[in-house]
């Protein structure tokens, strides 16, 4: 059972300054995996043949929600949970729920988090009541077979009525697809018009050369421009200076009044405007997804009941985040692969 709004065991740190990087970003956003498993197996994020953590190795539901105070007193206002799929993970709605508290307490602006969308039809009445406003959802397209392709043990129709429990539920929707060559290039206009259809703002993502699936990445990248520019013959884009609060780069669609985000980690760096870290279920905090250093937490979260040990350690780190990822550039064929999944790091 996790602990009441002011009953704890530990030493909390005080939050006397901002958590803030050498290059003067304040880190305000915690990306944290309470999973590396999922029910889908994505081919750009996952092998078909997973070997996960065990679960001794994962960090229990009290210790994440331990983190989550550490870096809330630390001055953390915005946490979104990950995995893997958040949803899978059995008893995750305590966790939700204990972020509801600091919700209520004014200690934190938004709890949300990235699902696939397939549990949301058991869990979006209960996340609405944890004070979840808003989700961000992965669908690369609406086509049925495309889709069982591309996830292998999914569903697009469970993933559409998990949509529509969210939308009854008062959540708010926003609908990410990741580009690939061979399919986005005729899924898009069908999911732009779907999207703003039902009020979702559509956000684009650059696939990323990460895990095992690099090997498959050259053939299925797709820089964002050349998206953009397919989208440009049929539909009216034009700019806009609406930011979300993340790197996405907003277009307003004329013919539909929506918005279609473009996040470009591949060839534009959004890099100068980072204020997040990302933590694994096991509790190591990467400072980039495209960089391999890392602290482990876990580790000092169960070696040590004081938090000040871990919020040092966690100050030390972000003292140390690198200006920007390693990824390469697409057309130089420095094809750097990171050695973990984007399941392993959080999405």
């Amino acid at each position: 059972m996790f602990l009441h709004d002011n009953e704890s065991p530990h030493a909390r740190p005080a939050s006397t300054q901002r958590l803030n990087d050498s290059f003067g970003r304040a880190i305000s956003y915690l990306r944290l995996s309470v999973t590396d498993r999922c029910n889908f197996r994505c081919v750009y994020c996952m092998a078909e043949k997973m070997t996960f953590l065990p679960h001794a190795e994962v960090l229990r539901l009290e210790e994440l929600d331990r983190l989550c105070s550490i870096f809330v007193g630390l001055g953390v206002k915005k946490i979104r949970l990950t995995g893997g799929e958040p949803l899978v993970r059995r008893g995750v709605m305590t966790l939700f729920q204990s972020l509801a508290r600091r919700l209520r307490a004014g200690e934190l602006e938004e709890a949300t988090l990235t699902t696939n969308g397939s549990q949301l039809s058991r869990f979006a009445d209960e996340l609405a009541a944890c004070g979840v406003r808003r989700v961000n959802v992965s669908l690369d397209t609406l086509d049925s077979a495309d889709f069982a392709s591309i996830s292998r043990h999914g569903t697009v129709s469970g993933v559409l009525a998990g949509i529509d429990a969210a939308d009854r539920a008062g959540l708010k929707v926003k609908i990410n697809a990741v580009a690939q060559r061979g399919l986005t290039e005729n899924c898009a206009v069908p999911l732009v018009r779907w999207a703003h259809a039902r009020g979702y703002d559509l956000t684009f993502i650059e696939l990323m050369p990460l895990g095992d699936v690099v090997g498959a990445w050259s053939g299925r990248f797709m820089p964002l421009s050349e998206l953009r520019a397919s989208l440009s013959e049929q539909l009216t884009l034009l700019p806009t200076p609406y930011r979300s609060g993340g790197p996405a780069r907003y277009w307003r669609i004329d013919e539909t009044g929506g918005r279609v985000g473009f996040i470009t980690p591949m060839t534009h760096s959004f890099c100068e405007s980072c204020n997040r870290v990302r933590v694994t279920c096991s509790g190591r905090m990467y400072l980039c997804l495209g960089q391999d250093a890392a602290v482990d937490l876990g580790e000092l979260l169960r070696a040590s009941q004081d938090d000040g040990v871990v919020a040092a350690a966690i100050r030390a780190a972000v003292a140390a985040k690198p200006k920007g990822h390693s990824f390469g550039a697409p057309e130089s064929g420095a094809r750097r692969k990171a050695p973990r999944s984007i399941s392993v790091t959080g999405g």
